[in-house]
């Protein structure tokens, strides 16, 4: 199975990144974690992404807040899937991370998550591999169905606390 790349601007995203970091583990797909800037170490992130495909990546997920150049620059060095987590802010709550992340130019993609979404991050990355892995496939149709079930209980738990 190929690996995921998972790349952060500042170490201070890492409780952010853990999310993601969790979610495949709970997966089962290998990956790596780096702290790459795109401003500080633009030619460390840039020969991480040029090279992530021969080094065996199937997916990149980008994570930094604030300017956030972070997924566009790793996206401009690959054409490998790259999934960009804005990461939340003191000064605009993220909004301006999100806004970084998502206004990519045509040809440069970069699939964004949701402010701090570094669990869906993860399994778009999942998903993706999942199309050509039908035992992870399988997996993530367990974990749907799991999610489902721990809803519906928490459904129950409150019904039962409010509905008498």
């Amino acid at each position: 199975m190929k690996k995921v790349g998972i790349v952060m601007g500042s170490d201070s995203d890492l409780p952010i990144v853990e999310k993601a970091i969790n979610t495949l583990k709970d997966l089962g797909i290998p990956f790596e974690v780096h702290v790459y800037s795109a401003h500080r170490t633009p030619d460390e992130a840039g020969e991480f992404a040029a090279n992530a495909r021969k080094n065996g990546f199937g997916a990149i997920i980008a994570a930094a807040g604030m300017a956030a150049h972070l997924a566009g620059a790793i996206a401009a060095r690959t054409t490998l899937p790259v999934i960009g987590i804005p990461c939340k802010s003191t000064n605009l709550d993220g909004v301006d991370a999100l806004l970084s992340t998502v206004q990519m130019p045509t040809g440069i993609p970069v699939a964004t998550v949701a402010i701090n979404g570094a669990a869906n991050a993860a399994l778009i990355c999942a998903q993706i591999f999942a199309v050509e892995d039908e035992a992870l496939a399988k997996r993530l149709d367990e974990k749907r169905v799991l999610d489902a079930k721990k809803v519906l209980q928490k459904d129950a738990e409150i019904a039962q606390r409010y509905n008498g």
